[in-house]
């Protein structure tokens, strides 16, 4: 038997009370080949939206919006513990904590009403409920099926910076909670159930590791204990060539480089949180991603980057997009050889903490263009024509405008660098079904290779780029 499995399942894992029930059966079958199992859970699906949208509300003096919505979480959980709860001690506790942790929603939404302002740090403390309900729900189901488990919240085995939303953990002093907490319940035999998404500062202020932060939160404890393997679980056969919704003959990698995978999740692909798999690899634990809802189907490992691996050389090996973005260019003759222009553009874009998904210039420098989520257009438009104010007078910008509903458009394969050929491949085979390229990017690695198009021609381009890839 082999020693420790970090399985983590993500919210569709635990939507309601057959997901669980599922996800129960697959940590109660791994139990059979591994000594020490731990699962960590995301919120159960919806939830977490619901948490945030209700903070929303009471910022805004909506009362009956996050009353009902708390309504709408206290029911989707008392649901799910009829279900799948029948010892009435049982039930009994987890209504009680649920009950405490919907008044503890309220309470939060009131402060933020009365005092007009939701800080990150608020929304932190509202968006990490949603794990502190999932989790005692699983491990007192677990405990029914006779599987001695145990709820530990992870606000007391993180341990992060205090950069709210987005927190990155203290690695030291993790290992150390991590062991102090969790080696005395795994050497006695109980699996701890233990909540994702969710860390704490030094003073002990809940934090969060960012959306999809469940997945960061299983390599981190992974990594802490020494895991032989981590088990990303999802809804989803592992890493696809492309999302089979839109690609019917789309399939399942069986193995995925740490450059691939980061790529496709930063370039739109959901399957991975893009922090997890760092530190996952660096320690060189085992990361799998597995479907619960097909445990016994096709499954992909994160392996290291390697070059000559021969299952990862080749051509393209999947593509992807992000919706929804916008096209920013500016253009002007008076641009060519003033230095600075890049850097003050896009200093007036972080002024405004947007993020830039894209970037592309002429070598003439007459002209920069660089994608964002179609949201901050407006902010960041204002932005630099404030940047640029002189520029503009005197005419040697000409125009700061948007391109609305593009897509950036990614291919992605680390072996596509030893392929001679493979961008006027992609370029001809969307030439030849009638699609314009608005703009290109491609880093020195070779590892992707992006095309920003209109959002009517997205899922035309993924199909028309996903009949290169090599079967």
């Amino acid at each position: 038997m082999q020693k420790t499995l970090v399985m983590k399942f993500g919210g569709t894992s635990m939507g309601d009370a057959i997901a669980i029930r599922q996800a129960a059966a697959v940590i109660l079958e791994a139990r059979d080949n591994w000594v020490r199992i731990l699962a960590v859970v995301s919120a159960m699906s919806g939830v977490t939206d619901m948490l945030i949208k209700g903070a929303y509300a009471a910022s805004d003096n909506q009362t009956a919006r996050y009353t009902k919505l708390a309504e709408k979480i206290r029911q989707k959980h008392f649901s799910a513990i009829s279900e799948l709860l029948e010892s009435p001690d049982e039930k009994k506790c987890i209504h009680a904590i649920i009950e405490e942790k919907v008044n503890e929603f309220l309470n939060l939404c009131q402060a933020i009403r009365v005092l007009n302002e939701l800080s990150p740090k608020a929304l932190d403390a509202i968006s990490s409920l949603g794990e502190t309900m999932s989790m005692p729900l699983l491990a007192a189901y677990l405990r029914e099926t006779g599987c001695t488990a145990e709820g530990v919240h992870a606000s007391k085995l993180i341990r992060t910076d205090a950069v709210f939303q987005s927190a990155y953990p203290d690695i030291e002093s993790t290992r150390d909670l991590c062991q102090s907490r969790l080696e005395p319940l795994l050497e006695d035999r109980i699996l701890p159930v233990i909540t994702g998404f969710v860390g704490s500062t030094e003073d002990g202020v809940t934090t969060t590791l960012g959306r999809g932060g469940s997945d960061f939160s299983a390599a981190i404890i992974g990594t802490a204990l020494n895991a032989d393997e981590v088990w990303i679980w999802t809804d989803v056969d592992g890493v696809m060539t492309s999302d089979p919704r839109l690609v019917p003959n789309a399939r399942t990698l069986e193995t995925v480089t740490y450059r691939e995978i980061s790529e496709l999740a930063y370039f739109g692909a959901k399957v991975l949180h893009p922090k997890t798999i760092r530190p996952v690899i660096e320690q060189d634990i085992s990361l799998w991603i597995k479907n619960t809802f097909n445990p016994q189907g096709p499954a992909t490992q994160i392996i290291a980057n390697n070059d000559q691996n021969k299952n990862v050389v080749g051509n393209i090996r999947a593509v992807t997009a992000i919706k929804n973005q916008s096209l920013i260019t500016i253009e002007g003759r008076g641009m060519i050889g003033v230095q600075g222009i890049a850097g003050r553009a896009f200093s007036a874009v972080a002024r405004t903490d947007t993020s830039v998904s894209l970037i592309s210039q002429a070598s003439s420098e007459q002209s920069i263009c660089f994608t964002l989520p179609s949201s901050a257009t407006a902010v960041v438009i204002s932005s630099l024509k404030s940047e640029f104010q002189a520029e503009l007078g005197r005419q040697d910008i000409d125009h700061i405008w948007a391109m609305e509903n593009v897509v950036i458009v990614t291919a992605v394969g680390v072996g596509m660098r030893h392929t001679p050929g493979i961008a006027g491949r992609i370029f001809s085979a969307l030439g030849d079904t009638g699609i314009n390229v608005i703009a290109i990017a491609q880093g020195s690695s070779e590892v992707s290779i992006s095309m920003v198009v209109a959002a009517s021609d997205v899922d035309e381009s993924i199909r028309s780029i996903h009949k290169l890839i090599i079967k």
